[in-house]
């Protein structure tokens, strides 16, 4: 099998510049998060002009946790680095895989070589060039087992990696592995210059040194992030119309928890940009003629239930069947969020990533059936007078805890009595692979959310000992590696199907929603340009200010 793809316009090559000083700390924040986007923008205003230059104050509700790549997996930091790094590949708007630092790439018939040949004339953000032996470091570094990486598992079964000449590096894997190619476009795979070796541990925590189109100024813990424009950036393959160095000579990514107080901040106009204002105040931003809303959509990103099954109830596929059949989910998003923030989600990936299919998850989907959730509930010696007592789990945000309200009541209906547990993210992770490793207790269930932009999200959450240590059998495996080692495009959808279509009809994933909710921005009216590009990446490239 072959791929091959040129960029079509060569750009001017990069000129040297040293890396601004640095002074950063970092402060962990807890946070979850596809290749395609919605953008919106604004035209200016009669009489206005967006001009090149001044600063950008962009406020969040919490603070990166680390700018290395490899040793987080959070949103708030990855939006980051998306700015401070950049990747071989990248996803187009219609989420395509086009060439970026690589300017064309080449996978072998039988799957088990990937060979890049990059872009000339590219440097670091310290002046140093950027050539194969920075992709083979950023590599190496990513899958060492001496180096805790957490992204290690995504760049798939590497067996070493070879730098043919300065211009090509060449992946060998000891099996075929279908998500490496998307995986290039991803910000965990981001690209770092290896003249970061030289900073020891001070690496993304006080100095990190890319080619992205900003770079690092300062960081001041769990106050802001401070980045600068990279005057020698070129545009290779980021979904932006500027081909050059962004229009803003300064990014502030402020941290403000409050979700008010980050509106009010953007109301009076001492931030442009916010992420997550509060959901009850939608409205009074799309009446605000200084102000503009954008919601991301098909960010990769769903929520979803999954069941402990190292125990009773939920080691009996009736009871994971009970719980799909009586929750009423187009009913608790009415309830729970506005019109056109989330989408009712059918399979077990979401919407915009390779594989997903509507009408096909659709054929093994859970509707609404209070009935025939008693009935299975009886059939196992549940009744109104020996309801099934469970706990229910979830992570705080948005409208989240309204939702399992919802299903709460939904559940007690047919005679399932669920006790909300509500805790961060983090907290939420470890507790449900400590429940699936305990065989006794009252069992538990959550609604979990992830983000990934391959269907391989599944073969990290499903196969064994999977992500929680939940649900695992040899049947499913064997799915889940068809999925990785099938090159073929048409044969691995089909691959995917498979899987998709076990984990629906054993009920060991539902699938709920698909959340803009999440990942809703607003800006000032004088914000010209901004974009959510793909999988829910920020994009300031071609940001003036009027």
């Amino acid at each position: 099998m072959f791929w091959q793809f040129k960029l079509t316009k060569r750009t001017a090559q990069r000129q040297r510049r040293s890396l601004l000083g640095v002074a950063l700390t970092a402060i962990l924040v807890s946070a979850c998060g596809n290749n395609q986007q919605t953008t919106t923008t604004t035209s200016p205003s009669p009489g206005t002009t967006a001009t090149e230059g001044g600063t950008l104050i962009w406020a969040r509700y919490g603070d990166a946790d680390s700018l290395d790549p490899h040793r987080t997996t959070t949103t708030l930091s990855w939006q980051i680095f998306d700015q401070i790094y950049d990747t071989l590949l990248a996803f187009n708007d219609s989420g395509e895989i086009v060439p970026n630092l690589a300017r064309e790439w080449q996978v072998s018939d039988d799957g088990t070589e990937v060979t890049f040949v990059l872009n000339e004339g590219m440097t670091c953000h310290d002046g140093t060039p950027f050539d194969a032996n920075d992709v083979k470091y950023t590599a190496d570094r990513a899958i060492d087992s001496q180096n805790p990486s957490v992204t290690r598992g995504a760049w798939g079964p590497i067996e070493a990696v070879d730098v043919v000449d300065p211009q090509t590096v060449r992946f060998r894997f000891q099996s075929p592995f279908a998500a490496f190619v998307s995986f290039m476009a991803d910000p965990f795979a981001s690209m770092i210059c290896d003249s970061n070796q030289e900073l020891g541990d001070q690496f993304g925590v006080s100095q990190a040194v890319g080619t992205g189109p900003l770079q690092l100024v300062s960081w001041t813990r769990g106050d802001e992030i401070v980045l600068d424009k990279n005057p020698d950036y070129v545009r290779y393959g980021r979904p932006v119309q500027n081909e050059g160095a962004a229009y803003l000579d300064r990014l502030v990514v402020r941290q403000i928890p409050e979700a008010q107080t980050r509106l009010a901040g953007l109301q009076t106009g001492e931030v442009q940009l916010i992420v997550n204002p509060p959901l009850d105040d939608l409205d009074a931003i799309r009446g605000n003629s200084n102000l503009e809303l954008h919601v991301a959509e098909n960010t990769g990103h769903n929520f979803f239930f999954e069941f402990t099954v190292s125990r009773p109830p939920f080691n009996d596929i009736r009871a994971r069947q009970a719980v799909a059949y009586a929750i009423d989910i187009d009913a608790a998003l009415r309830v729970a969020f506005d019109e056109g923030l989330v989408e009712r989600e059918r399979c077990p990936i979401s919407r915009g990533v390779f594989g997903n299919d509507q009408e096909f998850c659709g054929q093994y989907s859970y509707e609404h059936n209070p009935d025939r959730a008693r009935q299975l509930l009886a059939e196992m010696g549940y009744s109104a007078n020996r309801p099934m007592e469970v706990i229910l789990m979830t992570s705080t945000g948005d409208n989240r805890e309204r939702m399992v309200q919802v299903f709460q009541s939904q559940l007690a209906q047919v005679g399932i009595n669920a006790k909300i547990e509500t805790m961060d993210i983090g907290t939420l992770n470890a507790r449900v692979k400590q429940e699936n490793e305990r065989t006794s207790g009252i069992s538990t269930f959550d609604m979990m959310d992830w983000a990934w932009f391959d269907p391989d999200i599944l073969y990290q959450l499903w196969h064994s000992p999977g992500a929680y240590s939940g649900y695992q059998s040899p049947e499913l495996d064997k799915l889940l590696e068809r999925t990785r080692t099938t090159v073929d495009a048409t044969q691995r959808r089909e691959a995917v199907n498979d899987v998709m279509e076990y984990l629906l009809s054993n009920a060991v994933h539902i699938p709920l929603y698909t959340p803009g909710s999440l990942w809703v921005y607003a800006t000032r009216s004088q914000v010209q340009g901004f974009k959510i590009g793909p999988f829910n990446r920020p994009v300031f490239n071609d940001v003036r200010l009027q």
